[in-house]
């Protein structure tokens, strides 16, 4: 997974860049090689807003762009939380893709008339090819 970090009202500082990395090592180890992900740090001006430091991250997989937003007054809690969210979206991503997947292969072998163990066999010994 290719990550790109950007700041915008931010310096970003080799230490923001490692814990960006290190934070979303474990989504890179759960999504394509192809995928890329922004990230992007800033922060805001004006003083009367509470949480300033602001995180901003854009996964874009195979088919699918998966994005999430947060905003703390420190921007490493900020970067913590957007790694969860973007975990937890493709994690609930990766479910729904299993869960197509399986519906697929039941409804095909029910249509061909088989067995789940046994389907070619049973379409052999009944003169079908499959």
């Amino acid at each position: 997974m290719r990550i790109d970090v950007r700041g915008r009202n931010v310096e970003v500082t080799d230490d923001l860049r490692e814990a960006v990395v290190s934070r979303f090592e474990r989504v890179g180890k759960q999504v394509s090689e192809l995928a890329t992900l922004e990230v992007e740090l800033s922060e805001e001006r004006n003083p009367r807003i509470k949480d300033r430091e602001v995180a901003e991250a854009t996964l874009y997989l195979k088919g699918v762009t998966l994005r999430a937003e947060e905003a703390s007054p420190e921007m490493l809690h900020s970067i913590h939380e957007l790694a969860e969210d973007i975990r937890r979206q493709v994690k609930k991503h990766r479910e729904k893709r299993r869960a197509r997947k399986l519906a697929r292969r039941v409804v095909s072998r029910t249509r061909r008339g088989g067995q789940a163990g046994d389907s070619g066999a049973t379409a052999q010994m009944q003169g079908r090819t499959t």
